[in-house]
């Protein structure tokens, strides 16, 4: 079940469930899709995986035991524990590979 973290690791950017512009890696790191293409060109600050716009998990329980009201959404907001530098050498590192080859 994906957290669906509130915001930005990055800006801190609101990024509620129903965004369409929340990125997230393999591990849920999540970012705006600003931060994810123009800081991160596509890369997980934190593990070098690659971003993809997160689900958005439907407001009504269309079947018994689904959407929000049974699953909310977090509440922790997160921020990146690496420095710019730290950042963007990873990125500049890793943005030319291909995903699956990272």
């Amino acid at each position: 079940m994906l957290e669906l973290r509130p915001n930005c690791e990055i800006c801190d950017r609101d990024l509620p469930p129903q965004s369409g512009e929340a990125r997230i890696c393999t591990y849920e790191c999540t970012y705006c899709a600003d931060c994810a293409e123009s800081v991160l060109h596509g890369v997980c600050q934190n593990c070098g995986g690659n971003l993809v716009p997160r689900p958005i998990r439907p407001r009504q329980d269309w079947r018994p035991g689904t959407g929000l009201g049974f699953h909310p959404a977090g509440t922790t907001r997160r921020h990146g524990k690496w420095s710019e530098a730290e950042r963007n050498a990873l990125v500049a590192k890793l943005c030319a590979v291909p995903p699956d080859q990272r």
